[in-house]
């Protein structure tokens, strides 16, 4: 891939290890002395690690995926209080909403003054407040990203607030965290920072930095996601699916994403669906669509480039060193069947929206680092598929 000029941006820290959820304490200490502490709906799950901060701290159960009204909620709840700082311990929900109560803090106004596509679009000028980023599931690398996914049911759609501003000042991976998640969440969250992986090394915006993070994304997916999925236990497996998901958040914040995050914004707007299962069940359809538009143009060296980059992708998830795009591919169907991924029929997406979400999706930012161009029929037979 020709090189052209780039910029790179993530944490200003990041803490990674099994254990180091310890620190948190001593990290909130550094930023302030009053926080806001985004959490999922069980607070009580984290109870030993949220007693233990040593300072004022309100807690704010995250029961869903966020929302427009649940971000100004977390705003008032941290104005209230006086915070200063923001810790975000929980899945990429959580964070999500940290990231977006951190950035509103310091910037002011509603949400939707920020938002892409739904919303005003404004530019985010001032640095978050600190934020503080605990991931207890390893998929949507939110820790480090530069977004935070915000639903607008008004809209049908999920839409972004995004700035290199908004990255959280501190990422504290434990894959110890995670390993209380029950196996449908393993699977959601393990296909997201998978795809995470993939999508940033066949962009139009890769870099050699990313390419560094997203090939040893996807060889740590091949090697542990199967076997996080198996035995919850296996902390090797854990620990690989967590660095995955941090390799692939900084990956993407920094390269783009592609079709499979394009489309899979809208259909979660458009039907109860799960991100991580709205990005499983679209992968092998989207990587397929890529390989046959890429295959039917014209040759080229940047059409070379990207069908050999799925293939080196093939090789490092399946740890085949002869392995082909087509192997890839089986692979990639091998585990979404094995972890049990149903279709996107199965959360009420049918052929009736088809259309619609596919002309709502070719919009899409993500679709900016697609490899390649796809039209409305692309996306309408890729939707198909995947229901």
């Amino acid at each position: 891939m020709t090189l052209g000029s780039f910029e790179f941006a993530t944490a200003a820290r990041i803490l990674a290890g099994p254990g180091r959820a310890e620190e948190l304490p001593g990290v909130l200490a550094a930023l302030g002395s009053r926080v806001l502490v985004c959490t999922g709906a069980k607070p009580e799950r984290h109870a030993r690690l949220l007693e233990g901060l040593g300072r004022p701290a309100t807690v704010f159960p995250v029961a869903a995926e966020p929302t427009v009204e649940l971000a100004r909620a977390a705003v008032a709840a941290a104005r209230e209080h006086g915070a200063e700082v923001v810790a975000a311990i929980g899945g990429g929900s959580v964070i999500d909403t940290g990231k977006a109560a951190a950035m509103l803090l310091a910037n002011g106004g509603d949400p939707l003054d920020y938002l892409e596509v739904v919303g005003s679009g404004r530019d985010i000028t001032r640095p978050s407040v600190p934020c503080v980023a605990v991931p207890t599931t390893a998929g949507t690398g939110a820790e480090v990203t530069a977004n935070a996914v915000l639903a607008v049911p008004s809209h049908g759609v999920k839409a972004s607030l995004r700035s290199p501003l908004m990255i959280p000042r501190v990422a504290l991976v434990d894959p110890l965290l995670t390993a209380s998640c029950p196996p449908s969440v393993t699977a959601a969250s393990g296909l997201d920072a998978l795809t995470q992986c993939l999508e940033p090394f066949v962009s139009v915006r890769a870099s050699p930095l990313t390419d560094g993070l997203a090939r040893e994304g996807l060889r740590r997916a091949g090697a542990g996601l199967r076997a996080a999925y198996a035995d919850g236990s296996a902390t090797w497996a854990r620990a690989d699916m967590a660095m995955c998901s941090l390799l692939g958040g900084i990956a993407l914040a920094n390269a783009k994403l592609g079709a499979v995050h394009g489309l899979a914004g809208v259909v979660g707007g458009t039907a109860d669906v799960p991100h991580g299962m709205a990005c499983a069940a679209l992968l092998a359809p989207v990587v397929e669509a890529n390989v046959r538009v890429l295959r039917a143009s014209p040759p080229s060296a940047a059409v070379d480039d990207f069908l050999d980059r799925y293939a080196e992708a093939a090789r490092l998830m399946t740890g085949r060193p002869a392995a082909s795009i087509e192997d890839g591919l089986a692979w990639i169907r091998e585990t979404v069947a094995l972890l049990a991924v149903p279709g996107l029929a199965a959360y009420g997406l049918d052929p009736s929206h088809i259309d619609d979400v596919a002309a709502k999706a070719i919009t899409s930012s993500s679709m900016k680092g697609n490899p390649v161009p796809l039209g409305h029929a692309d996306l309408q037979a890729i939707l198909l598929q995947a229901l």
